[in-house]
């Protein structure tokens, strides 16, 4: 990489919008880096087609890379850049740096890559803009297209996440570079910051699409790239020897930043004016300026000790903000801590398994106790099955709930465990899951131990990729030997 990252009258800086968005609305925010001083030799602003369906993300990134090539080989595009991004420009950002530099990550010229309420684990809005009420609100002027495939990408637990995580963020089974996994964020590489916000939107329309733990569009959970990677295979008779996690890609983890009163439009507006806020959500001068803040800070990280002490700081005003549900006038539930779990069921063959039910209880009996109804009534709060394939589900996790109200239901003398079990419908008359002529077998395991950190791996504002594989049985009329004579 060049030498000079630290004057910022030598930086160029990307821009790069979300779905159904353009470069226009990142005009404040150009303004805003002007006015605090944040000179940079020149802010580039990128274009992309968003709403057509036959797009993908990887589309975009390729068109990107050539783009990026041409620009740098005129000498117009610096060597060395920054690259800020809102929503679906975070996917983006990755698709071009893991396709374009697998392998020569430390010859990239992003050096910073900072955040804004990205959708690198997906997005719930996703399924309502690929509806019928999606092709009216955002495609009417698009020939009722709204990006079907871009959307695909953009859909809670969807294939390409689970792909592209397993690219720069975790070390998935069976991959071909485990012995030595290449990264493409760390000290040489690429220093990434997720920014996003935790309010929900409060004019009348958009409330449609708020739920707690999300700025309207993306949940904080989802935003965060540091994610978790863990394998349950139900062909172990111990099951503590069932679960095995994935190592991670990652030096580091990566700085995030939730803000207590961004929403998913205004987190690209640092400055936002009272005559602006349409949203009128109350904030005290340090809460507004938190968003510029930390913009400048990661503009101006010149060293990856800086980094790592960014990291920490960023985390304890992500702990602050959480800490606002027990003083808020407002809803507590905004300000809680939420977890997401993209599920893959498969069988001991690699097969997808998609008529399954998971099921989580206090203990091995599921006794129908004060804290299993509470855990079902306060903890899970969505489940959602990706509509490309069934067999990837996503559920939503309250966690403060699950920590600070769960937990200390359980009777006095029970371990702090959290159960699940899984049963899957046969395949047919010939093959059973799990067990030989019994037809919706189930299995379960302690998922979460509240008093051992090593296997308590279920994370606040994290996006966990669990894999579990379940074994297949052959009835014994599948195949027999017969004696002759």
């Amino acid at each position: 990489m060049p030498a000079n990252l630290t004057d910022p009258a030598q930086r160029q800086v990307l821009i790069i919008h979300g779905w159904s968005d353009t470069s226009k609305s990142f005009h404040t925010l150009a303004d805003f880096l002007g006015k605090n001083n944040y000179q940079a030799k020149q802010l580039w602003l990128g274009d992309y087609i968003s709403m057509d369906d036959d797009v993908r993300v990887a589309d975009v990134g390729k068109r990107m890379a050539e783009v990026i090539d041409e620009l740098m080989q005129s000498g117009e595009l610096a060597a060395s850049f920054d690259v800020i991004v809102h929503s679906t420009g975070g996917l983006v950002a990755r698709e071009w740096l893991t396709t374009h530099y697998r392998g020569r990550a430390e010859l990239c010229p992003m050096k910073r890559l900072i955040m804004l309420a990205p959708a690198n684990y997906g997005s719930k809005l996703a399924a309502t803009g690929k509806s019928f009420l999606g092709r009216v609100v955002k495609g009417y002027n698009n020939w009722f297209q709204t990006g079907k495939s871009m959307l695909n990408d953009l859909e809670l637990a969807s294939p390409y996440q689970w792909e592209l995580a397993q690219r720069d963020i975790l070390v998935g089974p069976g991959a071909l570079d485990s012995a030595n996994p290449v990264q493409f964020y760390g000290d040489d590489r690429v220093w990434p910051f997720v920014i996003v916000g935790t309010h929900p939107y409060t004019s009348l329309l958009r409330q449609i699409v708020n739920e707690n733990g999300a700025d309207g569009t993306v949940r904080a959970c989802a935003a965060n790239l540091n994610a978790q990677g863990v394998t349950i295979d139900f062909r172990e008779s111990d099951p503590l020897n069932a679960i095995s996690n994935w190592p991670s890609r990652l030096q580091n983890d990566i700085p995030l930043a939730v803000l207590a009163t961004r929403t998913h439009s205004s987190i690209i507006d640092p400055d936002r004016a009272e005559a602006s806020n349409q949203e009128d959500i109350a904030e005290t001068p340090e809460q507004k300026a938190q968003l510029g803040t930390l913009i400048l800070q990661a503009l101006a990280c010149d060293s990856f000790a800086t980094y790592k002490t960014l990291q920490t700081q960023w985390h304890d005003l992500s702990e602050a903000t959480a800490a606002l549900s027990k003083t808020t006038s407002e809803e507590p539930e905004f300000f809680h801590q939420y977890l997401q779990v993209n599920c893959n069921v498969v069988d001991d063959q690699g097969r997808p398994v998609t008529d399954y039910f998971l099921e989580f209880f206090a203990d091995t009996k599921r006794n129908n106790t004060e804290a299993n109804v509470y855990l079902h009534a306060n903890v899970i709060e969505d489940v959602k099955t990706n509509s490309q394939n069934a067999a990837l589900r996503n559920l939503y996790f309250d966690r403060t709930d699950l920590m600070e109200g769960y937990y200390p239901l359980l009777p006095k003398g029970t371990d702090p465990v959290l159960y699940m079990s899984i049963s899957a419908a046969s395949p047919g008359d010939n093959i059973n899951y799990f067990e030989r002529e019994k037809v919706g077998a189930a299995m379960q395991i302690p998922l979460h131990f509240l008093n051992d950190v090593q296997q308590r791996w279920l994370k606040r504002n994290s996006t966990h990729l669990l894999q579990i594989i379940i074994p297949r049985i052959p009835n014994t009329n599948v195949f027999k030997l017969t004696k002759l004579g």
